[in-house]
């Protein structure tokens, strides 16, 4: 069965860490055939600005954002495996959230929206498989910001995952990182059509420039110096204007920004954005040491890269540490990838092969009967 875009409501007041919302939906996406045993689930979390959509489908053939990684005869091969993708709670493809209609007020949430952390997008991913009938996961995997998501929810299901994959993830946010996202936010809201959230326009200066940044943050200075070097844009493409685009690094930035900006809302960024921030694996402990003992996965996967500023390494070295002591059969890979925090996405020759490995290991295949 595969299928597009699908909702599911949450029946009821879903409380949330800093409240709560009634009868949330949570849009997600399937590939791939439960089986008998309702034991070949994998459960996958998005990193901030992507929707459910990880994989084309029958119904909607457009790439999704993992498309090599994802389907028949690809690493996750949904011959094997029933795959479901969430997009996030307060995100803005599908799922509750700032862009959603209040249905206290008749209107919008905006800014309204309580916070969101991220142990309340790892709640309704949890809610959603639930939904199936779905008791063991085969494994919970995520990115980024998905990473953080799928270790919140080990941590706070410990009984449903029996595998966990970490990728450029971390146990809490870093100072830089925290400022890097803290002036991003600060630029969306200094735009002046941000109007406090209550915008019926785009912040789109403020949104470009935040992706901007982001860019930044997300590849390496070694990427864009063998990508872009001092190479400039072609005369034809140059506006006369002494302080506009000259060079095909500033060309590659306002790209990338004008078509997020088209696609994200502002306020869902805010909010996700700051989600992360929040996020610290050592309140549910008391340390990380001890709040990683109480990961449920018995076999973990943990890869970092070499050039990510947002995730550094060591954040991974944390994690593989924290998940060794505690007795978890753990697989570290640290990859040297040029493209930074982004090479998930793009870097498909170095992750291919470690995603391969994990989900075709021969111990512990779904369609065995198991206990966790």
């Amino acid at each position: 069965m595969t299928t597009a875009r699908k909702l599911h409501r949450i029946e009821g007041e879903f409380m949330m860490q800093n409240g709560s919302i009634m009868d949330p939906v949570i849009a997600y996406e399937t590939w791939g055939n439960l089986n008998f045993l309702k034991d070949n689930a994998v459960l996958l979390f998005t990193g901030l600005s992507p929707s459910a959509h990880a994989a084309s489908s029958t119904l909607d053939q457009s790439n999704g954002w993992w498309e090599q990684m994802l389907g028949k005869g690809k690493p996750i091969d949904t011959d094997t495996y029933f795959v479901i993708c969430i997009n996030s709670l307060g995100s803005c493809f599908g799922s509750t959230g700032p862009t959603s209609t209040n249905p206290a007020t008749g209107i919008r949430y905006g800014i309204d929206f309580p916070v969101v952390t991220i142990e309340d997008i790892a709640a309704s991913g949890q809610a959603v498989i639930e939904a199936f009938g779905i008791k063991h996961l085969y494994a919970v995997i995520g990115s980024s910001m998905g990473a953080m998501t799928a270790l919140a929810h080990t941590v706070l299901y410990p009984h449903v995952a029996k595998g966990l994959v970490s990728i450029s993830g971390n146990g809490r946010s870093e100072p830089f990182s925290i400022a890097i996202r803290s002036l991003q936010r600060e630029i969306i809201r200094s735009d002046p059509e941000w109007k406090n959230g209550l915008y019926n326009t785009s912040p789109v200066m403020g949104m470009r420039l935040a992706r901007k940044l982001g860019m930044l943050s997300y590849r390496s200075a070694t990427e864009f110096k063998q990508r872009f070097g001092r190479e400039r844009v072609p005369e034809e493409r140059q506006t006369g204007d002494s302080f506009d685009i000259d060079f095909e690094v500033e060309s590659y930035l306002d790209a990338h920004a004008k078509k997020f900006t088209g696609t994200f809302d502002a306020n869902c960024y805010l909010y996700l954005s700051r989600a992360m921030d929040l996020f610290d694996i050592a309140d549910h402990g008391g340390s990380v040491v001890k709040a990683l003992s109480k990961v449920g996965a018995q076999r973990v996967m943990i890869i970092g890269v070499e050039t990510d500023l947002l995730f550094p390494l060591h954040q991974q070295e944390e994690l593989v540490e924290g998940l060794s002591t505690a007795g978890r059969e753990v697989h570290f890979h640290r990859l040297s990838s040029l493209q930074g925090h982004d090479a998930f996405l793009v870097d498909m020759d170095q992750f291919r092969p470690l995603i391969c490995d994990f989900f075709n290991c021969t111990m512990n295949q779904p369609g065995q009967l198991h206990s966790i």
